[in-house]
């Protein structure tokens, strides 16, 4: 079988402070193509994680690697390698859509028809061209999720971090958003790492799982396999939430 490809990698990633670790010797592989399920409560340390990751904050300890680049050496060339979807969006207000995809665009040194060709076709995508005269400042949340997918889809990147890319939205926007994610994925062939908390959306999608709670990586591996390990059932057995549960108060 051939070996999968590591996209982003870490090993014993630390991020300490005032000698409190929010994230404690960290160590992870999220391989080419595959959507990984970044679980855990509020406060377990993914953000965190995701902001080394990233380059936006230094590890106290420990390494990373995304496509093969340290963040923490050379933050600027990860960002342009990388898409992400932030838990709060922020985009200009008075800006319509399309306005802010091509300051994006520009950003990222695209030539006017390759930025033409890209916004529409990442606006398409997220059920968003009708309303891309629209300025964002009138959006509902969903909206501006949608169009945060759209800036990922404009970069046309090799990985994506999404943080909590549902939360608050209505069930039908939430499912909307999942299969968005989904497609990434299978279409585009982008590799995917999702934080989130909602665990039966992530069960519908993800290949492989990561949980994580007060700072420590618990387990991680193909959700048949952590219900195998912890409940000692097969594959249709069992829910993503009764995994979790388990480790959680194990932990």
């Amino acid at each position: 079988m051939e070996q999968q490809k590591a996209i982003i990698e870490t090993q014993e990633l630390t991020k300490a402070y005032n000698g409190q670790a929010a994230v404690d010797r960290l160590s992870f592989n999220v391989n080419e193509g595959e959507i990984f399920g970044f679980l855990g409560p509020n406060g377990a340390g993914k953000t965190t994680t995701l902001l080394m990751l990233l380059g936006l904050t230094e590890p106290t300890a420990g390494k990373a690697r995304v496509l093969g680049v340290d963040p923490a050496r050379d933050p600027v060339r990860v960002k342009g390698m990388i898409g992400y979807l932030p838990e709060n969006m922020g985009f200009y207000r008075d800006m319509n859509a399309w306005q802010s995809l091509m300051y994006i665009a520009e950003l990222n040194g695209l030539s006017q028809d390759a930025a033409n060709r890209r916004i529409e076709s990442a606006l398409r995508t997220v059920s968003l061209l009708n309303e891309s005269k629209k300025e964002v400042g009138s959006y509902s949340r969903g909206m501006r999720q949608r169009l945060g997918i759209a800036e990922v889809l404009v970069k046309e990147p090799k990985v994506a971090f999404l943080d909590e890319p549902t939360l608050g939205l209505d069930p039908d926007t939430a499912n909307r958003m999942i299969e968005l994610v989904e497609g990434l994925c299978r279409v585009k062939g982008m590799t995917v790492l999702l934080s989130s908390h909602l665990l039966h959306q992530v069960q519908k999608i993800c290949h492989r799982v990561g949980i994580m709670i007060n700072g420590r990586m618990v387990a991680q591996g193909q959700m048949d396999q952590l219900a195998e390990e912890k409940l000692g059932v097969g594959r249709e057995q069992y829910t993503l939430e009764e995994i979790y549960m388990k480790y959680f108060r194990e932990a």
